[in-house]
């Protein structure tokens, strides 16, 4: 197994391990929102801030599944016409296809950092420091960027053994 292998075992390995923590905040999402629904709707007492809970639980736990997901390749995909062309032609679509999604994501990874660490504006209820969450977003985005790859490697592998 050479260094490259090592590599690509370890960053999925670390997604995986992040798609887990990410996982954990959909205990007390699913918690807060019956807590909220049954205090709103039979005792007329809403708990103040849950919505506002809810959208940053939410929004964790899809930035931390983000990368796992293209990892395992769950995310939407729409092969109709792919699928009629030959291997090779499969190949350096997808081949397209990572670079052009390397690119948006490496993109959102910069920017996400760099508004990030700019970022000083709190939450209209509860006052929660939104410079985390941004922070959050370019870390998410630079593991995709690692997982797209990881995927533009392995389609380079293929691509050559097919000339070859």
């Amino acid at each position: 197994m050479g260094w490259l292998d090592w590599i690509k075992r370890g960053i999925q390995q670390l997604n995986r391990w992040i798609a887990g923590v990410g996982a954990v905040f959909l205990i007390p999402l699913m918690l807060i929102t019956a807590a909220e629904v049954i205090g709103r709707n039979l005792f007329n007492l809403p708990i103040a801030g849950a919505v506002e809970l809810s959208e940053y639980m939410l929004a964790v736990f899809i930035l931390l599944g983000l990368a796992y997901s293209q990892q395992v390749k769950s995310h939407v995909a729409v092969s109709l016409f792919i699928s009629r062309t030959s291997v090779r032609a499969q190949l350096v679509l997808n081949t397209i296809t990572n670079l052009l999604s390397l690119f948006i994501f490496s993109i959102l990874a910069w920017q996400g950092w760099v508004v990030g660490i700019e970022e000083r504006t709190v939450s209209d209820m509860l006052r929660v420091p939104q410079y985390p969450f941004r922070l959050l977003v370019a870390m998410a985005a630079f593991l995709l960027c690692l997982e797209l790859l990881i995927d533009l490697i392995e389609t380079a592998k293929k691509l050559a053994r097919r000339r070859s």
